[in-house]
């Protein structure tokens, strides 16, 4: 017990930064949890738009074994899997924690505009990392689906970003 009213405030003072600190804790979680949620979302999208382009032939699932081999993770099983699931996680944590950090400066009122924009500057990287040397028809429209992969991408981000940060503490 405190001897005294002030060693009782301080101590008061202790705990309410203690709280603060375990709040702060919980709200960098649920960003995280949001920005993975987010990241899925948006991962499944562009696949969706990819899975198009390759029926047309402009992109092929074998880019992901790539993936694996660069990672040097092929002896963890088959490489187009491994790849995927490499492919996966930068699209639900690396990326969603560099749109939360950038959303604000991006052009776009809301975060899906936002995420448009932020997907956008992705695929500037991604149409050339795996481009296969098409030409004519299939270089345009490698470049348009690639390019709305990206924009699916970001619009999935930012549509569950908007939607879970705006919901009710007790949901996040």
């Amino acid at each position: 017990m405190a001897d005294s009213p002030t060693e009782y405030d301080e101590t008061f003072d202790e705990m309410e930064i203690e709280d603060d600190e375990f709040d702060r804790l919980l709200g960098i979680v649920g960003d995280g949890v949001i920005g993975a949620a987010g990241g899925l979302v948006g991962t499944a999208m562009m696949t969706g738009v990819l899975l198009v382009a390759e029926s047309v032939g402009v992109f092929s699932r074998e880019s992901f074994a790539a993936l694996g081999g660069l990672a040097g993770l092929e002896t963890l099983g088959p490489t187009l899997v491994v790849g995927y699931l490499v492919f996966l996680f930068n699209g639900m944590v690396p990326f969603p924690l560099l749109f939360a950090s950038v959303m604000e400066y991006l052009p776009g009122e809301r975060p899906p505009v936002s995420g448009m924009v932020f997907g956008a500057i992705l695929w500037t990287g991604f149409v050339l990392v795996f481009y296969e040397g098409f030409s004519g028809l299939g270089l345009a429209l490698y470049v348009v689906l690639t390019l709305l992969a990206h924009l699916a991408y970001g619009l999935g981000l930012g549509l569950v970003f908007e939607y879970l940060s705006t919901r009710p503490d007790s949901l996040v």
